[in-house]
């Protein structure tokens, strides 16, 4: 065995132990490794399992029900690879130990999902409990492990990550013991305290994540978002074909939000943002605005099955509220994309007003009743070439040689 530090270990191929201590934030070529792409393939189950629970609830009556325990859904979901995907960046050895930590992340995870039509349906958090449970005993053991191998304040940060995780763990075990009425009102606290563990580990070091890994991370986790979406859509157009629902109702929304999808990843994708990630405070904001992002993302998707079920007549609401259904989260993501991720590298008013104006006109096309969609769909790939086109118009000519 060996004891090459993590840092210099990779690169070199597969060794069964090695020494974790941090890796450098100025490492070159830094990339998601096949370990991190697998990890996040179990979240696709998880995204998947709240987006059906919304679609039911919203298609029935009670968007309030489902938005809300979509929202909490999602939080745990996204809290969850965010607590793996930046210890990862800093301490990712990809030796046995890390590698087996990381399978039992990832039995947790499927676990959480498991527990989710409990937790969305009849408030039972049990199963989802144990889930965390599974992930931050791997994760614990992760950053307790990272201790070791560093010293001084890298040593300190490390142990308090471990001591925040066990505290807010005995927390949420805690809750099931209350009654079903009073646990509404300790999640909200719960989840400040979840958010309050980097700031409160990293409060005089800064743990060494690498900005250009995280930033593709975030990235490659937004396309699942966008992917499930676009699956989500295609299983809503496929049923209602099965029963020989018009293809004149359909395609238009399957187009519309196809185009949308389009629309929403070049959005994201417009410009890189690693260069604005220098502090651990400019990270934190931009890491955990992105619940905002993923979140609506992934609801676009429901909203299209919900447009779909309106369309065929299996929905209890109204042409409105189907198309509100998509133009809402699609609006969101537009604002949340501007606010959180892309605003840095806007220069002048007109680019700036560029995505709220969208995002004000995506949600205008609600109310163009059947063709909200669509139309929906035309506002955003009209957003998208208007911001093309100014930034061409910004980007300096080039020097006559």
């Amino acid at each position: 065995m060996s004891d090459t530090p993590a840092g210099t270990g990779h690169g070199r191929g597969f060794r069964p132990y090695v020494r974790m201590t941090a890796r450098s934030r100025e490492e070159e070529h830094r990339a998601s490794t096949p370990l991190e792409l697998l990890f996040d393939l179990c979240f696709v189950v998880a995204v998947a399992q709240a987006g059906v629970r919304l679609v039911h609830a919203v298609a029935e009556g009670h968007p309030g029900h489902g938005v809300s325990g979509y929202l909490f859904v999602l939080f745990a979901v996204w809290w969850a690879w965010v607590n793996f995907t930046w210890f990862a960046s800093a301490y990712d050895s990809d030796d046995v130990p890390y590698r087996i930590a990381t399978l039992v992340q990832m039995a947790g995870v499927l676990v959480l999902a498991a527990g989710i039509p409990r937790a969305f349906e009849g408030s039972d958090y049990a199963v989802a409990v144990l889930g965390y449970l599974i992930m931050r005993v791997a994760l614990t053991l992760q950053w307790l492990r990272a201790a070791h191998g560093e010293t001084g304040p890298a040593r300190t940060a490390a142990l308090r990550y471990a001591g925040g995780l066990v505290v807010v763990q005995l927390c949420w075990f805690a809750l099931l013991l209350l009654p079903a009425e009073a646990r509404t009102w300790c999640v909200l606290p719960l989840i400040l305290a979840e958010l309050a563990v980097p700031a409160f580990a990293e409060r005089r070091h800064m743990t060494p994540w690498h900005a250009e890994h995280i930033a593709e991370r975030y990235g490659l986790f937004t396309i699942i978002m966008l992917g499930e979406t676009i699956a989500a859509a295609t299983v809503a157009v496929q049923s209602a074909l099965d029963e020989s629902a018009a293809l004149g109702e359909l395609l238009p929304i399957a187009a519309g939000g196809l185009v949308i999808v389009f629309a929403a990843y070049w959005i994201y994708f417009a410009v890189p943002v690693h260069e604005y990630l220098t502090s651990s405070r400019q990270a934190f904001l931009w890491g955990y605005g992105h619940y905002v992002i993923l979140g609506s993302a992934a609801a676009i998707g429901a909203g299209l099955e919900v447009a779909v079920e309106e369309a065929v007549h299996h929905a209890h609401l109204s042409t409105l509220a189907a198309s509100l259904a998509v133009t809402l989260p699609t609006a969101l993501f537009m604002l949340a994309v501007w606010a959180v991720h892309a605003r840095h590298s806007k220069r002048g008013l007109a680019q700036h007003l560029v995505l709220p104006l969208g995002a004000v006109g995506v949600l205008a096309a609600s109310f163009a009743g059947h063709a909200a969609v669509p139309v929906a769909g035309a506002v955003a790939a009209c957003t998208v070439a208007a911001g093309v086109v100014l930034a061409e118009k910004r980007r300096p000519a080039p020097r006559e040689t």
